[in-house]
């Protein structure tokens, strides 16, 4: 317990700069950062499910264009 004492400015003076700098958060801090990330995320990427239907969507072109290609071809 002296030794506490003893360091006790030093650890007090150490907190306080932790403190200051905000190296520790609180749980409300953490999820409210954490919410502004999701909301972010939902306006910059699209989602897994969207990007399979465009490709979907895509390979369905792909394919009525080659359809498209050949029949122009056989009438050639």
């Amino acid at each position: 317990m002296d030794k506490f004492i003893e360091y006790s400015p030093i650890i007090i003076v150490v907190l306080m700069f932790f403190v200051q700098q905000k190296i520790f958060v609180t749980p409300e801090q953490l999820e409210k950062k954490h919410r502004e990330i999701l909301d972010e995320m939902e306006e910059k990427f699209v989602s897994v499910i969207s990007f399979k239907d465009l490709k979907d969507q895509f390979s369905e072109v792909k394919e009525k264009i080659d359809k498209m290609y050949d029949l122009l071809i056989d009438l050639k």
